[in-house]
């Protein structure tokens, strides 16, 4: 789970609702290998993840899914990469709701809402 700070290196209610959220998760799925609060850099470079990652993390250095702190964050980094990298993105799937959820932005694309009704359609029948 994605922070601004990394295992508690910064007070701040927004990385106090991350911790909270970490326990959550581990309390009722403790099969899931998932770890926080991390930085970006904490999450994915196992270099950086030596440094500032003090206590032993299945996850630190190699993390594979990234879980935003909210869906500004998550919008941002989308972006973000869309524009510089020129990667392709899928998303955002909105968790908690009852129904699978996502966001269309307005400057979607055809195939981007191709991609996002699919993976819909597949979670609805779930």
């Amino acid at each position: 789970m994605l922070s601004f700070s990394t295992k508690g290196s910064i007070a701040h209610e927004s990385v106090d609702k991350i911790i909270e959220a970490i326990h959550l998760a581990k309390h009722s799925q403790p099969e899931l290998k998932i770890d926080g609060e991390f930085q970006l850099d904490s999450a994915l470079l196992p270099e950086i993840a030596k440094r500032k990652v003090p206590d032993h993390s299945e996850v630190a250095g190699q993390a594979n899914v990234l879980i935003f702190p909210n869906l500004d964050a998550g919008n941002i980094t989308v972006k973000t990469l869309q524009i510089f990298a020129h990667a392709k993105a899928n998303g955002p799937l909105l968790q908690s709701f009852k129904r699978p959820v996502t966001d269309f932005s307005r400057s979607a694309s055809v195939d981007e809402i191709i991609v996002k009704i699919t993976m819909l359609v597949i979670l609805a029948n779930k």
